[in-house]
């Protein structure tokens, strides 16, 4: 058991119910704290006052944590299965409350506090950048959302208006619906006007104007009347007038994204993993996700599981089955992903990893896991090292091109 004096803060929207209990589990103080400036305060002086070494909550981000890291306090962040988990532990009844669950928190920060890792907060460009990832990956959701709205609304009335361009929310085609949001609008569209409205909007595809009209008028026409078209066309406008502004931001966001990564300490390590400059992104939510603090991931292994890269074992007499493992930084594991996925189109270390992994039967996402994890011992290596990725010390490539080039002579 470790004698310290800890807390348990069952985070809540409006208030939270603490307790602090001394090293044999006696209640030292118990409360119920607003969520607001005082409240926060008297609890931060009050949880120094006390001498709390470990405060153990539920969560690992949000205001409430970097107020008691930035107090000194130790925090200790505990998964909600494990704290479902433990309730057994402490009920026969089968109770809950947010008192009772304070309670329970506390009693793991008392007697399991060796088991969970301790929070360290990253650097002031850190968390800048992970703003922003999570920020553009939200409207990004919010562009999916309103250009699948979009489509849906064409695809009852203009279907042809869908197949223009490449990229329904692409700038040239809201440019193009703003212009012409229905069928009457372009009905008198002619080649040499169309012509000068790609040329106005930089138009970068390979089709002709002539090409581009023939495959307008070439595509199924609706039937709707006239209210129900004009009706449409309003929800045209109406759709892409809000997708307009968003596109624009997640441009804006792009290129912020982009600065930030490069002017961080640690941004050429992650970018180094990536051959297209179009991977900015995902270096950047790799950084962002996994941070700056070396003792967050003390090996390869941990930054694999918490990637979502590495299976969990389910064990139980002769049956010993690996699953999918859900409990992860889901963000982690898709950036992960993306650069498995990434790499093994050009890199022959990856290739070869992907290659053999399906030749065992995995499907593609198992395969890409798999990738992912042998990418997760790389990228750990670097990041521990401070050294950008350079395939001439990369162990794993070399010792492949040995196999290789042996094989390509015989």
């Amino acid at each position: 058991m470790n004698e310290a004096v800890c807390a348990g803060v069952d985070w809540a929207k409006d208030a939270h119910e603490v307790l602090v209990a001394d090293p044999d589990g006696e209640r030292l103080w118990g409360e119920t704290v607003a969520h607001d400036e005082a409240g926060i305060v008297r609890l931060c002086r009050t949880l120094v006052t006390l001498g709390v070494a470990r405060v153990a909550v539920e969560r690992p981000d949000g205001l409430l944590i970097e107020r008691l890291l930035d107090a000194g306090l130790t925090v200790l962040a505990i998964h909600p299965n494990m704290v479902a988990a433990a309730r057994d532990r402490f009920r026969a009844a089968g109770g809950k409350s947010d008192r009772f669950d304070a309670f329970v928190l506390c009693e793991l920060a008392r007697t399991d506090s060796h088991r969970f890792r301790a929070l360290s907060p990253d650097s002031d460009q850190t968390k800048a950048l992970r703003a922003l990832t999570r920020g553009r990956e939200v409207l990004v959701e919010q562009r999916v959302a309103l250009c699948n709205q979009l489509r849906a609304e064409l695809e009852r009335f203009w279907p042809a208006a869908t197949q223009l361009f490449r990229d329904l929310d692409s700038p040239i085609s809201l440019a193009f619906l703003a212009r012409y949001p229905s069928p009457v609008d372009a009905r008198g569209l002619g080649e040499k006007r169309f012509a000068q409205f790609l040329a106005r909007h930089h138009y970068s595809g390979r089709k002709t104007a002539d090409e581009l009209l023939t495959r307008l008028r070439a595509a199924p026409v609706g039937r709707a009347a006239e209210l129900e078209a004009e009706a449409r066309r309003g929800l045209v406008l109406a759709l892409v007038a809000a997708l307009k502004p968003i596109v624009e931001q997640i441009r804006l966001l792009t290129a912020e994204i982009g600065h930030a990564l490069h002017t961080h300490p640690d941004g050429k390590i992650f970018a180094s993993f990536f051959k297209s400059p179009d991977s900015v992104i995902c270096a950047a939510t790799l950084l962002a996700e996994i941070g700056d603090d070396r003792a967050r991931y003390p090996t390869a292994e941990h930054l694999a599981a918490d990637a979502g890269m590495s299976p969990v074992a389910v064990e139980s007499g002769r049956k010993k089955v690996a699953c999918f493992r859900r409990g992860c930084d889901h963000r982690l594991r898709d950036a992960t992903s993306t650069l498995a996925d990434a790499t093994r189109k050009w890199h022959p270390w990856a290739a070869d990893h992907y290659t053999r992994a399906r030749s065992r039967g995995q499907d593609h996402p198992r395969a890409i896991r798999t990738v992912g994890r042998a990418w997760t011992r790389v990228l750990w290596r670097c990041w521990q090292d401070g050294l950008t990725y350079d395939p001439a010390r990369h162990h794993g490539l070399q010792k492949h091109a040995e196999i290789l080039i042996p094989t390509l002579r015989g």
